[in-house]
């Protein structure tokens, strides 16, 4: 699937708008603004590219890294960050804070317990059928939630129904400071999509043509009554888990993988 000229720009303005508005975060958090980020920096195209499939009236269900899924399907950073400060201005009059949402956007609120989207993301599905429409849920975490029992829940229930979504993992090597190699032994977290006998893929995060053509026909599956699709987004996090992580000093990831 081709990415259309105009797309294109639009994702790269949007990666560049997110990228730096995740480097001002990181330096409001560093000097002391009692705000909750987690940086997405270097995870970008993932989500940005994976919004640029979906159509206006389609639903996004959230996870915590970064706000590339954010501006990828619409919202604005300065309200954004009045959310995060807990003005009246922001999305949901400040009392949301970083488990915001925006209906108008179909941008569903994230959920503080990590993986605990996963099955809402199967009743949205269920609700979409319910109702005879033809939109999609695209639904983001990360290596951690695979390994809880809401995610396997979830994912035999969105099969079971054969709810039309497309549950992407931005696969980055870390749930918080544990490595993935060290929770699992399956080479990749796509493989577990066999299990629920949905489609899995695996593919380079960081290149929108391979993200946008893989979410592409897991979205046009999903509406046709396809049932829903797991890809694996590899990547890697830039930064540790949240401003004062622990690896700063010295922690669980050396500075050499860092830098390389």
């Amino acid at each position: 699937m081709e990415i259309p000229i105009a797309k294109i720009q639009m994702i790269y303005r949007k990666m560049v708008l997110t990228r730096t508005f995740d480097m001002k975060l990181n330096e409001l958090a560093a000097a002391g603004e009692p705000l909750v980020h987690h940086s997405g920096l270097g995870q970008e195209a993932t989500p940005v590219a994976a919004c640029a499939v979906l159509r206006p009236d389609d639903y996004v269900m959230p996870y915590h890294r970064g706000w590339a899924w954010a501006i990828g399907k619409g919202m604005e950073p300065k309200f954004i960050l009045s959310e995060l400060m807990g003005k009246k201005t922001g999305y949901m009059g400040g009392r949301g804070g970083a488990q915001m949402a925006d209906w108008n956007l179909r941008i569903l609120g994230r959920s503080g317990i990590q993986g605990a989207h996963i099955p809402i993301t199967a009743g949205v599905g269920l609700s979409i059928k319910m109702q005879k429409g033809d939109q999609v849920v695209l639904c983001f975490f990360g290596d951690g939630p695979p390994n809880i029992g809401e995610w396997h829940e979830g994912m035999n229930l969105s099969a079971i129904w054969r709810a039309p979504a497309v549950f992407i993992c931005e696969s980055n090597d870390y749930a918080e400071g544990t490595p993935r190699m060290q929770t699992m032994l399956n080479e990749r977290i796509a493989e577990r999509a066999a299990a629920y006998r949905m489609p899995g893929v695996t593919i380079d995060g960081n290149d929108i043509h391979a993200v946008y053509e893989a979410v592409g026909e897991a979205v046009d599956r999903a509406r046709r009554g396809g049932g829903p699709t797991l890809i694996e987004a590899v990547t890697y996090r830039w930064l540790g888990h949240f401003p004062r992580d622990v690896e700063h000093y010295g922690g669980y990831r050396s500075r050499e993988e860092v830098d390389g």
